[in-house]
């Protein structure tokens, strides 16, 4: 999806302006609308969320084309990767930096192999969160900051710990495989570097997107960086649903 926002219940049809994220292919495989499975049985993941750099080709530069060569960019280098404890590609059925032949992300990541790469990567996260969880509760936490290599390259943040908490097992294994298809610059990120990085909304260009008594949705583009902002203008609300936010 292009950008967030917010369907009432009851509502007429709504374009939700998607991209598609399988090159190469222009007929539906199946007459039914559902999510790709995760790929094994043990996974509790039943849809895979797209890692950042997919997405922000297409929130920010809304371009389709942007977002089949990040696509088959990701897939490769993803395929290309040794798991560990083996020597060569995680994929067997690997052909041209494509696993199974297939130019599917939602395919691609849901292959098994994927999936075990993903899981090495995104277990020490998953350890860590359920390990502090009661305490973030506590604390109301309701967001993430992403480094990569000591790189910031993304955030989100929700209105709600239970929204953080719903959205954490997705989100977690699209940072894991950000982390296997991008390398950060050796930065340093800590805590005040990531709170910096939040604080620093204060942007050259708005571009504001409403519906009266729904939603408003704000691109902000500033130096270094995007974001963007879901509002609820619903009755009784007026508050910040998601923000997310990435480094140019």
């Amino acid at each position: 999806m292009g950008k967030d926002r917010i369907v009432p219940g009851n509502s007429d049809p709504v374009d939700l302006s998607v991209f598609c994220v399988e090159p190469g292919r222009w007929t539906g495989t199946s007459a039914q609308f559902g999510g790709i499975a995760s790929g094994n049985a043990r996974s509790p993941y039943v849809t895979q969320m797209a890692q950042p750099s997919v997405r922000s080709k297409a929130m920010a530069d809304k371009d389709q084309q942007k977002v089949w060569s990040e696509v088959s960019q990701s897939v490769a280098v993803v395929a290309a990767a040794p798991s560990q404890g083996s020597g060569g590609g995680i994929g067997s059925g690997t052909v041209g930096g494509v696993i199974g032949g297939t130019t599917s992300y939602a395919k691609v990541m849901g292959d098994e192999a994927v999936q075990k790469k993903v899981d090495e990567v995104a277990a020490p996260m998953e350890r860590s969160y359920e390990s502090v969880i009661k305490q973030l509760r506590n604390q109301k936490a309701v967001g993430v900051v992403v480094a990569i290599d000591g790189e910031i390259v993304w955030a989100d943040i929700f209105a709600s710990t239970p929204l953080l908490e719903k959205y954490w097992p997705k989100l977690v294994r699209s940072y894991a495989t950000e982390a296997i298809t991008r390398r950060g610059r050796k930065g340093g990120a800590d805590v005040k570097t990531a709170q910096a990085f939040l604080d620093d909304l204060n942007g050259n260009r708005e571009v504001v997107e409403t519906e009266p008594g729904v939603f408003r949705h704000t691109e902000i583009v500033g130096l270094g960086f995007r974001a963007f902002e879901l509002s609820s203008l619903l009755p009784k609300t007026g508050f910040e649903v998601h923000i997310s936010k990435m480094s140019d």
